[in-house]
């Protein structure tokens, strides 16, 4: 099993910033031989104790929220820790265990709340890019006012209807079929 420090070295070391956000099948296998078990005992209730200080509760997060989406690509088990991710997060920001991390780390605490599909969580994630990532924020807040416009819209995100065997409806399948979330992002570019 991983601990916190090995999470928080593979990622924000190995991986680092210009990994984040990379599609990528081999690293995408990577994570997944070297943490499911973990993030399967964090599922579990097992890592629960991670979340006691904000190196660990960082590290907590990466393992529920960031490191699923990767394991399991276009699954529904990439959304399947989401809720205790969003947890973790809520309570370490009201902690404000979140300014004891630099940016652009520290963004992590708040995409829990952007991956959420719940309107004030989308609200509260803006204002956190706004106020708590002056240095590293404004692709940051690009992207958590994209995810809330989505939210506003469909009160859903589209793109994971298929892997969560949801239904969609036509105005949403006209929104995948336009570009989706992409078509969302350049539209708020051109308003910036």
């Amino acid at each position: 099993m991983a601990g916190p420090d090995d999470i928080l070295n593979f990622w924000l070391n190995e991986v680092g910033e210009k990994g984040w956000y990379l599609q990528d099948e081999a690293l995408d296998a990577d994570i997944r031989a070297r943490f499911e078990t973990t993030w399967q005992l964090a599922r579990e209730g097992g890592c629960d104790y991670w979340r006691t200080g904000p190196r660990g509760v960082l590290a907590f997060i990466i393992l529920t929220d960031q490191l699923p989406r990767n394991m399991f690509r276009n699954a529904a088990e990439a959304f399947a820790s989401d809720g205790q991710a969003l947890s973790a997060a809520k309570c370490a920001i009201n902690k404000s265990w979140d300014l004891k991390i630099d940016e652009p780390q520290r963004q992590f605490f708040y995409l829990p709340l952007m991956h959420s599909e719940n309107l004030c969580d989308q609200e509260r994630c803006v204002r956190l890019m706004l106020e708590r990532m002056p240095k590293n924020g404004a692709s940051n807040l690009l992207h958590a006012r994209a995810h809330r416009e989505v939210i506003r819209q469909f009160g859903r995100f589209p793109y994971r209807n298929e892997a969560l065997a949801r239904n969609s409806t036509a105005p949403e399948l006209d929104y995948v079929m336009a570009g989706g979330y992409g078509s969302t992002v350049r539209q708020l570019e051109v308003v910036a």
